[in-house]
This record gives structure tokens, sequence and C-alpha cells, in this order.
């Protein structure tokens, strides 16, 4: 399981490199879906089943949505991939940037282990993500609700932003 880890994570700092080194938006939007399944396999062996589900869901939900505005708002018709020089030498600086802050950083972080929800105690009856499913409908509803109205809020907000000067039918003539 160390080893899966290792290459997920290594895997999550070559899409973040991958996402911030691009300047087409295709290849961006096609990094953040990466990053985001590695991420949410990250979440699944620490024992987030449920949560890395409804993440991937949604996260691919709203990703489909940018990709689609990002694909009609670039007329790119030759995309900069991976094969660019300048794009080469981005992840090049990125990836000496990350290097030298995990030396600088590391102190004894390895010797210490993070433990799963599911090796937290021998007989669990529950998973850990279930019973915080559980908890977000009973205790935390309110939340819930709020959450829901501050989206539908964002929303009109966003369409609003995004209308311009046209009213549809009310506009002069």
């Amino acid at each position: 399981m160390t080893y899966i880890m290792l290459l997920l994570l290594m895997g999550m700092i070559m899409g973040l490199v991958f996402v911030a080194s691009n300047p087409s938006p295709y290849f961006g939007a096609l990094g953040l879906v990466a990053v985001a399944s590695v991420g949410c396999g990250i979440l699944v062996n620490y024992g987030g089943s449920f949560l890395s589900l409804v993440l991937f869901l949604i996260y691919l939900g709203g990703m489909l949505v940018v990709f689609a505005y990002s694909a009609a708002l670039a007329a790119d018709p030759f995309p900069e991939g991976l094969g660019n020089w300048f794009v080469k030498l981005l992840v090049v600086v990125y990836m000496m940037g990350i290097t030298s802050f995990s030396f600088l950083f590391s102190g004894k972080w390895h010797e210490f282990s993070w433990v799963p929800v599911d090796e937290i105690s021998e007989f669990s009856v529950f998973r850990g993500d279930v019973g915080g499913v559980a908890l977000m409908y009973s205790f935390g509803g309110i939340f819930l609700i709020i959450g829901a109205w501050v989206l539908l809020l964002a929303l009109f907000v966003v369409l609003e932003l995004t209308r311009g000067f046209n009213s549809g039918a009310f506009r002069a003539i």
C-alpha cells in the first residue's frame, strides 16, 4: 500500500505540474481531470470511498462545464502541448521548485505514517466515511440547506455578470 500511495502522490504532483505548465485550456482541463482522479484514488486509499466517489462525480460535472466554456472561448487551431519548448522549460522550472521546497522542508515527516480510517479500530462495523454521511444529513442538515442556497445565489450572480447589456426580448431596438 505504501508503494501505491507513493505512485498516487507522485502522479498528483506530476498532474499539477502538467496543469500549471500548459498555456492551452484543452490540455489544462485534461490535466485537471487526471489530478481529480488521482486525488480520489488517494482518498480511497485512506478510507473515504463514498467521499471520493461524490467528489469525482461533482468535479467531473464541473470540469465538463469548464471545458466546454474554455473550448468555446479559446479558438486555438494549434494548441501548445507538452512538446513545445516553452512548456518543457516551465515543467523543468516547476519541478526544480518542487524539489527545492521538498529538500528545504523535509524534516522528520517521513518517519511517521498516516493511519487510514479503517485501521483505527480492529473490529469496526462502519467505515469512517459512511458515518460522516449520516452526520451530514442529521446534524449538518442546516449546512446542507445553506450550501444549496449559496450555490443557487452564485448561479444567479454568474448569470447576471455574464449577461452583458443584452436583455433578451426587452432590449431596445
